[in-house]
């Protein structure tokens, strides 16, 4: 059955505070739409622990640059539809710009200090205060729920997190695994984007990460060293230019002087015309942690 559509704020406000009077509990999950698998398992991770699913589709003017890709970014309702439909879900709001922004320009807006400013904060300065922006205002709209965002934007969920803390926000936040594709490469919407070729070669994201775990279950504990070998499987394939690699803590985000027990490890890099992100968990030989 396809999901009921949501078309406006005042509706969706209404039926959603409907549904929890009467006691039922509802999962969230936002979305820009081109769904893909990874929004899937979003999906079906918050029915499995909600009575209603509500999954939004908006493309947020709002955490794009003026030189990044708002006009084209993919765009296909009514597959996302029928996706949202095989797993679950049970509301679709997916409102125009004008009814999330019906004054034009927006002058109020959300900024998480310090966790939006490195990393892909560096090279998408706006990036972070638009996405928290629009996700807040989905939150008020949506209501006390669960909300599920998937791992693969690994820094996103921190920030996110971090602004349901500091305001108080009746949502819980929870964080679901990144789905990839059978080669390895996280499934993204911008992947589409992907020529042949550089899918091909998209992999190395993947393998450059690999390499990174490899490097923190040899016992490295030297980030700088982490990073160097992740780097050096990017070096190594021509079609891929390397934004970043870094291994963090999870929680600041902050390079360590030493790591811990538990590292993240993030990448990015431009693979044509497409910039691609990824990241895993790295965690310390239990002989080589600190807290033991």
């Amino acid at each position: 059955m396809e999901p009921e559509p949501l078309i406006t704020i005042g509706e969706t406000r209404a039926v959603l505070d409907r549904l929890r009077a009467g006691g039922r509990s509802v999962g969230f999950v936002p979305t820009m739409g081109y769904l893909h698998d990874g929004h899937g398992s979003l999906m079906r991770a918050a029915g499995a622990a909600n009575d209603v699913v509500v999954a939004s589709i908006f493309v947020n003017p709002l955490q794009f640059a003026a030189d990044e890709d708002l006009d084209s970014y993919p765009r296909d309702l009514g597959h996302d539809r029928a996706l949202a439909a095989a797993n679950g879900v049970d509301y679709l709001f997916a409102p125009s710009v004008d009814e999330m922004y019906p004054n034009g320009a927006v002058l109020t807006s959300v900024s998480v200090a310090d966790l939006s400013e490195r990393w892909d904060g560096a090279s998408r300065p706006t990036h972070f205060a638009g996405v928290a922006t629009v996700v807040a205002k989905l939150f008020n709209i949506v209501g006390p729920c669960r909300a599920y965002f998937g791992e693969k934007d690994f820094q996103q969920l921190t920030v996110i997190r971090r602004m349901v803390a500091d305001l108080s926000a009746p949502v819980e936040v929870v964080g679901c695994p990144i789905v990839r594709e059978p080669d390895g490469l996280a499934m993204s919407s911008r992947n589409a984007y992907l020529s042949p070729d550089d899918r091909a070669a998209a992999v190395v994201l993947r393998q450059a990460l690999d390499a990174g775990l490899a490097s923190v279950a040899g016992g490295e504990t030297d980030p700088d060293r982490v990073v160097a070998a992740m780097t050096a499987v990017v070096d190594e394939e021509p079609r891929a230019r390397l934004d970043y690699a870094a291994a963090v803590d999870p929680a600041t985000l902050e390079v360590p002087c030493s790591l811990g027990p538990v590292t993240r490890l993030l990448i990015a890099a431009q693979l044509g015309q497409t910039r691609l992100i990824d990241n895993c968990e790295a965690v310390a030989p239990i002989e080589d942690r600190p807290d033991r």
